[in-house]
Formats: C-alpha cells, sequence, structure tokens
C-alpha cells in the first residue's frame, strides 16, 4: 500500500489560536445564474436550464400544486429541498442547489447582462 504525506505550502492571512491554524478565505468572484423560485402560477419564466433539470429527472417537485409544494433538486451531495421564495442557483459548472433569500442577498449582487 503507498503512503503519501501532502504539504501545503504557507497560506496568508493564517493566525493561530490555541494550536489550530485559522486560515481566511475569500470567494473568488464568479457569475452564476439564478432565478426565484415562486412555488405558484405566478413564476412566469423559468430558466431554459430549470426545465431541463425538470426533463432529465435532476429537479422534481413534492405535493405538488399544493401549498405545501417544494422542489427537490438531486445534487452530488444528496437531494436538496427549495421552499417558495428560495433562489435556485446554477454554479459554475452548471449545478444545481437552492439558496435561503437572505443568504443570497448576502452573499451576491446583480451584474449587468454582457
Amino acid at each position: 500500500m503507498a503512503h503519501f504525506r501532502l504539504e501545503f505550502a504557507p497560506l496568508p492571512h493564517h493566525q493561530k489560536t490555541k494550536g489550530e491554524t485559522v486560515v481566511k478565505f475569500r470567494k473568488k468572484p464568479v457569475v452564476i445564474e439564478a432565478f426565484q423560485w415562486t412555488g405558484d402560477t405566478k413564476q412566469t419564466e423559468d430558466p431554459e436550464w430549470i426545465v431541463e433539470a425538470i426533463r432529465n429527472g435532476d429537479v422534481s417537485f413534492i405535493d405538488c400544486c399544493t401549498p405545501k409544494m417544494k422542489l427537490v433538486i438531486r445534487t452530488l451531495e444528496g437531494n436538496m429541498v427549495a421552499k417558495p421564495g428560495d433562489w435556485i442557483i446554477r454554479g459554475v459548472k452548471g449545478e444545481l442547489y437552492p439558496c435561503k433569500p437572505d443568504i443570497f442577498e448576502a452573499t451576491y449582487e446583480g451584474v449587468e447582462p454582457v
């Protein structure tokens, strides 16, 4: 059995606290696509990528056409559930995942169309 030893170069902005190294990171500025899912008939336009994900089974519904309706998104980490009002994000590699409105607002800002 082969054994590997990993060595990491020191990273900037690290601090030692009680024998641990805490490293701070900043997200890279990437552009994602997203829409806010309403879960009702007021949802007039859906991006083509969510329609395609529904067609191929990566996105499905629970309690369809009821006030308790939820969106189920199959991800690499398992199924994630979105409730009406959540943002559905298409990441940089085409992955889909839900995001709560308060987290979305704190993390993302609009960009000008290209």
